[in-house]
């Protein structure tokens, strides 16, 4: 079987295939990446080599292996409260500022994955709510929004398993907003689950018919694209924002040399963006 073989004319081919769907640039030496998330799709559609998956894909009439394709390398790895700042940001500085707004909130996490990022912003928000009784009265409405369908269904789902839980998430929040389901599985509970709104999104389309948002997180994904890439989405996300709404990038992402819209603010730890009035 040569599945282990892909031509560097045909990872070219395919390189060029996921920067037209999804904006996102693999480098020279990511063919083992190509490899490991394609392998189990040959099986699945019926073909006996990674050089005939890639042909295949590339067939503007393969719509589903095409989706697939996508949706496998799309996906990554997250946890829950990663880097712990932004979300003690959320509670020590953003929601102080937006607690008495006359109005509901909307954070939007713009690649929820497996669902981790937007239901920590909920348990974080919760944690606010209880140790501030009155606060944000209007209630927080949080989006979270994927290129995989494979990890919306995940995300609305809500269920996890023993290996998921253990990775960022403390004992205490763990009997708090989970309860356990049977099988070493533990699903959300209602009130966080109820939080999240989940829906499909590829970050190069429009972002017109998602609304205004206080907060964006767009963590450790800009690092997929490239800088023209970045700067149209950072872009689309200033429009997407109300006047002083905060952006998240992950900790070793940069705006430098991509926009203008908005002022970075040094925390400690950690940095934000807030949009310029």
């Amino acid at each position: 079987m040569e599945n282990k073989n892909l031509q560097q004319g045909e990872y070219d081919q395919f390189r060029t295939f996921l920067e037209q769907q999804c904006g996102i640039v693999l480098g020279d030496n990511k063919l083992y990446l190509v490899k490991s998330r394609l392998a189990p799709l040959m099986a699945r559609f019926g073909v006996d080599s990674l050089s005939a998956l890639v042909a295949k894909t590339l067939s503007p009439h393969e719509r589903q292996l095409r989706a697939a394709v996508v949706d496998a390398m799309t996906t990554n790895e997250t946890l829950w409260f990663r880097d712990t700042y932004p979300f003690e940001l959320l509670k020590s500085k953003i929601y102080p500022e937006l607690k008495d707004t006359r109005r509901g909130l909307k954070i939007w996490s713009a690649a929820s994955s497996s669902g981790q990022e937007p239901y920590s912003i909920a348990m974080a928000t919760s944690e606010y709510q209880s140790q501030n009784p009155g606060a944000m009265k209007m209630g927080v409405q949080i989006v979270g929004t994927d290129i995989s369908n494979t990890m919306l269904d995940m995300c609305k789902n809500a269920e996890y398993d023993s290996l998921a839980l253990a990775r960022g998430l403390s004992v205490e929040r763990r009997q708090k907003f989970f309860q356990d389901s049977g099988n070493g599985m533990a699903r959300v509970v209602d009130p966080i689950k109820r939080m999240v709104n989940f829906r499909h999104l590829n970050l190069l389309d429009s972002y017109s018919l998602m609304g205004k948002f206080d907060v964006i997180f767009c963590r450790n994904v800009l690092i997929y694209f490239s800088p023209e890439v970045k700067a149209k989405i950072i872009s689309q996300f200033a429009q997407a924002l109300n006047p002083r709404g905060y952006l998240f990038l992950g900790a070793s992402e940069s705006m430098a040399g991509l926009s203008d819209e908005f002022e970075m603010i040094r925390c400690n730890p950690g940095i934000i963006y807030r949009k310029k009035t």
